[in-house]
């Protein structure tokens, strides 16, 4: 008896892995095609630099950007607003203002999707040179 209840058991749990496996992979992904942007050595009085990151969603279902938040108020993202559907690509653009930010700096962007298990991390570097 004690058998026949483990087997039952073992096929429940194995059913709900299945099961969260096929569903995880309903999901809409994102696939970045770079994670990072060095904008290597800027002039201050440029006054601000942008690039963009694009990804593609790979999963079956549309991707939808919640949200995106940065690590300083001196980034600015700006993005896809409507769904990526399968298959199709999206852009992410982030603006650094240089203005009194001389130095170093490396910034993190964090982005929320429709994916509630998946937040993606993009990263801005680069060094901003004084006034001459």
């Amino acid at each position: 008896m004690k058998k026949i209840s483990f087997i039952l058991l073992a096929m429940i749990l194995s059913i709900g892995l299945i099961s969260a496996q096929q569903n995880k992979q309903q999901t809409g992904d994102a696939k970045f095609a770079t994670l990072v942007h060095d904008f290597g050595k800027v002039a201050e009085e440029v006054g601000s630099v942008s690039c963009e990151f694009q990804f593609t969603n790979t999963g079956k279902k549309p991707l939808i950007i919640q949200d995106i938040r940065t690590s300083c108020g001196c980034t600015t993202p700006s993005y896809t607003k409507d769904p990526v559907l399968p298959g199709k690509t999206g852009t992410i653009k982030i603006s650094y203002s240089t203005i009194g930010r001389i130095g170093s700096f490396d910034k993190k962007i964090t982005i929320f999707t429709n994916e509630p298990d998946n937040v993606y991390t993009l990263t801005i570097k680069g060094e901003v040179l004084p006034r001459k």
